[in-house]
């Protein structure tokens, strides 16, 4: 009697099938998407194809696209959960093999707040991590394919799609493209400096084309020139000078004394007393302080801007540290918006999108969940950079094609989270999301392949 052989269920197989039990998971407790007012405004661009906020255009744009073919955020939470779930998938083929321990620790991972709560929320923060991660995906398989007979141009292609639309859904997303690019260099390092050269920077340059194309496309007609850069850099001076005062209340206000005295007197009598490192937020109690602030020119603000980094930098640097402090290191998490679920956003705009502002027993169950979290190493952005730093260094000293790919994915998501010491006006913790997610997404990778055996070697 004939034996057939029994089939094998092999690990490769065992982490696909766990990522897209997580993906439907995900999509079962999230759908139709949680909604705060950030969403609801830029929805409502997206829809009636206006300019009412200075959230990024395309974003709005990305969000009325899907809008457009399914009402609501369902297919777009659908679509950008998928960004995450398909590139780590794409994982299994950057190694010779796939151990269970990636297995186990993708069962895990998948049951985080990091993977089964955040990407259900509507945020450009969470698609920005998103975009970036697949971008990177990417440009590793490109590099695990450079040598082939055929250039891996739809991997190239598909990283510089994810790179120029992240750069523009998040104010600083060009960190990644620019880490992409230099992994790209590496990459194609092999044929000589000048073919790196070309390669990242001709690389770098197409995306940053094709990201201001997108960025100037999404832009509705009738809206003009898009200010919202502009206006986000006003609120940082502001911040960034009532921070300084409160830091050092000696400071002179020269600028803004000779354009009007009484803005002087508000910023260090009224604006002072309700400055917190925690956000900017609080400053908005008092009314006078933001039509003060707001009836100056801009060069008037960004003159007095520059001249306390330039002549008081103990003070700038105080303040700044102090808000890089709470966005980094969440030290009271329940101020900076660790969890969100449901709809929650004003009547005009929920009236506006037929979207019931409401949180459902399940979303109010989805919040317990994630509750079980806070205060743990599993909601701390430092324990996640410390994550990507240890498995950076370790990619960087096996230096596999698509490790120093991955390596620089998550040295791209510490310089990103570095760049909030310079523009971080609040410490919600999504901001940093991206942290996070690359973190996760490398300690995966390492765990497909572990470098124990090489490791054991060097020792000797």
């Amino acid at each position: 009697m004939m034996t057939l052989p029994r089939p094998t269920f092999t690990a490769s197989q065992a982490l696909g099938a766990v990522l897209m039990t997580g993906y439907v998971l995900m999509l079962a407790l999230n759908l139709p998407g949680h909604l705060s007012y950030d969403s609801l405004a830029q929805l409502h661009e997206g829809r009636m194809d206006v300019r009412e906020t200075w959230g990024p255009a395309l974003y709005a744009w990305i969000l009325g696209f899907f809008d457009d073919i399914s009402p609501g955020t369902g297919l777009y939470v659908a679509a950008s959960g998928f960004l995450v779930t398909g590139s780590l998938m794409s994982f299994r083929r950057l190694r010779r093999q796939v151990s269970w321990a990636s297995v186990i620790l993708a069962a895990l991972l998948v049951l985080t707040p990091t993977l089964l709560i955040y990407q259900g929320v509507v945020w450009k923060d969470v698609l920005f991590a998103n975009l970036a991660l697949a971008g990177f995906a990417c440009l590793a398989q490109a590099a695990r394919a450079w040598d082939e007979p055929r250039r891996p141009w739809w991997a190239l292609a598909g990283a510089l799609l994810a790179f120029a639309v992240a750069a523009q859904v998040r104010q600083n997303g060009l960190v990644a493209p620019v880490f992409g690019a230099l992994a790209l260099a590496w990459i194609a390092y092999g044929r000589g400096w000048r073919s790196s050269l070309a390669w990242g920077l001709g690389g770098l340059i197409l995306t940053l084309l094709a990201s201001s194309l997108m960025g100037v496309l999404a832009q509705p007609a009738q809206a003009g020139p898009d200010a919202a850069n502009a206006r986000g850099f006003r609120i940082i001076a502001h911040y960034d000078i009532i921070g300084a005062v409160a830091a050092k209340p000696t400071i002179p206000l020269d600028e803004i004394r000779a354009a009007n005295p009484g803005v002087e007197t508000i910023i260090r009598h009224r604006a002072v007393a309700l400055y917190s490192p925690e956000r900017v937020d609080y400053l908005g109690q008092d009314d006078q302080i933001g039509n003060g602030l707001w009836r100056l020119p801009d060069e008037v603000v960004f003159n007095q801007w520059l001249s306390i980094v330039r002549h008081h930098p103990d003070a700038y640097l105080k303040h700044r540290w102090g808000v890089f402090r709470w966005v980094a290191a969440t030290p009271k998490i329940d101020s900076c918006l660790p969890i969100f679920v449901g709809v929650s956003g004003p009547e005009n705009l929920t009236t506006a999108l037929q979207i019931a502002p409401i949180t459902e027993p399940s979303d109010q169950a989805l919040y317990n969940y994630g509750s079980w979290f806070l205060d743990t190493p599993l909601f701390s952005h430092i324990t996640f950079g410390l994550i990507a730093l240890v498995c950076a260094g370790v990619l960087l000293w096996r230096r596999e094609p698509a490790d120093v790919v991955i390596a620089a994915m998550l040295l791209s998501a510490l310089a990103f989270a570095g760049s909030f010491t310079l523009i971080s006006i609040a410490c919600d913790y999504r901001y940093l999301y991206f942290v996070d997610l690359a973190a996760a997404a490398g300690l995966l990778y390492l765990a497909l392949d572990p470098p124990y055996g090489r490791l054991r070697r060097r020792l000797r």
